[in-house]
């Protein structure tokens, strides 16, 4: 209901001093697997609807890679190595370090596709 824009999860496993170790109840690794499964499948869904509503939209970005044919960036709301990446077509000009202005194009559950400006 919150629509939360990024989420993740982890199923259970003991960690060595953890109160939850005591706890009755231990749900099988099946019922943790459907729940992981679930959650995850909901969140993908909603990162994909608000990630295509950036469709058409101009988005600064900070440039951490150049590929031949397109450079990996992030927006301000994007943290390195957790969240998804904007991938930058035509990236002649743009360095590492780089702050370009983009429009988006197009989306997927996770990440963003965009040109320069």
């Amino acid at each position: 209901a919150a629509q939360i824009d990024r989420a993740g999860c982890f199923k259970y496993s003991p960690v060595e001093g953890a109160a939850a170790n005591a706890l009755p109840g231990t749900v099988s690794e099946e019922l943790k697997e459907d729940r992981y499964a679930r959650f995850m499948e909901t969140q993908e869904r909603i990162s994909a609807g608000r990630l295509a509503k950036k469709v058409g939209r101009e988005v600064e970005v900070l440039v951490d890679a150049v590929e031949p044919d397109h450079a990996v960036a992030r927006s301000s709301a994007d943290a390195p190595d957790i969240d998804g990446l904007v991938y930058v077509d035509d990236p002649a000009g743009l360095a590492p370090g780089d702050f370009a202005q983009v429009i988006v194009h197009g989306s997927d559950a996770h990440d963003l596709f965009a040109r320069p400006v």
